[in-house]
């Protein structure tokens, strides 16, 4: 398919999806949108993809956020209709079965800052600003995902004030993973998710799963959870074809 609103291809292992509205920084249309999630819902079932990264077109955002003269635009119905399906999508991108990952190249406002938080890592650089602004505008998002990235008491100062989060606060609360030079944050990210590719993939989409479902746990139905899921779908070959490689280096002796 021919997008129109984003850049959609494919490297060793992973793939990058690129928001393509520079001239709008990137700002979250309903188009965009849908052609993000059509993308995504591809890669999901190509076994050749193991992990995708997201980033924003042009040297100043990720994204502004929600395309709020868009939203201006409609009527109340139309707004809700769309709101309904823009829900659905960010759930998707919430529980993509596959590893993503942020390329956060600058400033991500509002619903890219929700977007971001969906995600399960984040790169940024020098650049990277984010700012949870529902508030601000009267509305609300993000207080089902910050929380996990960042704790709640920091969470509700996010939350409550909208201001801006510069790059080094942000990987210092954990809402980047790690920063590096604006001109290296795509390459680093794709780093990063073809050093996931290497390994298993049904373990690595089991761990997301594991991790996702055993938020809000305790600690031994966490444990429940990982002994579960061993005994049945991440189920474990026998260690000669897991350690195949190692096995080759160094024989018994």
């Amino acid at each position: 398919m021919a997008y129109e609103y984003i850049l959609s291809e494919r490297l060793d292992g992973v793939a990058l999806i690129t928001l393509n509205r520079p001239d709008k920084l990137n700002a979250l249309s309903f188009l965009l949108m849908q052609e993000l999630d059509d993308a995504l819902t591809g890669y999901e079932s190509d076994d050749g993809v193991k992990a995708v990264i997201l980033t924003g077109a042009g040297a100043r955002a990720f994204s502004a956020g929600a395309d709020i003269h868009e939203m201006a635009g409609l009527s109340s119905e139309e707004l809700a209709g769309r709101t309904e399906i823009r829900g659905q999508i960010s759930w998707h991108i919430a529980s993509y079965t596959k590893p993503l990952i942020g390329a956060i190249n600058g400033l991500a406002y509002g619903g890219a800052a929700l977007l971001s938080s969906s995600l399960d890592l984040r790169i940024g650089c020098e650049k990277t600003q984010f700012r949870f602004l529902a508030a601000s505008y009267g509305r609300v998002n993000s207080s089902w995902s910050l929380p996990a990235l960042v704790g709640m008491p920091k969470a509700k100062e996010l939350l409550y004030t909208g201001r801006v989060v510069a790059a080094e606060e942000a990987e210092r609360i954990g809402l980047l993973n790690q920063i590096v030079p604006a001109a290296r944050v795509v390459e680093a990210a794709i780093e990063m998710g073809q050093t996931i590719a290497k390994n298993d993939a049904r373990m690595v989409q089991g761990i997301k799963r594991l991790l996702h479902e055993g938020m809000g746990l305790d600690w031994r139905g966490r444990y429940d959870l990982e002994d579960e899921a061993r005994a049945t779908y991440l189920s474990a070959g026998h260690p000669r074809d897991g350690f195949k490689d190692f096995l080759a280096r160094k024989p018994a002796r």
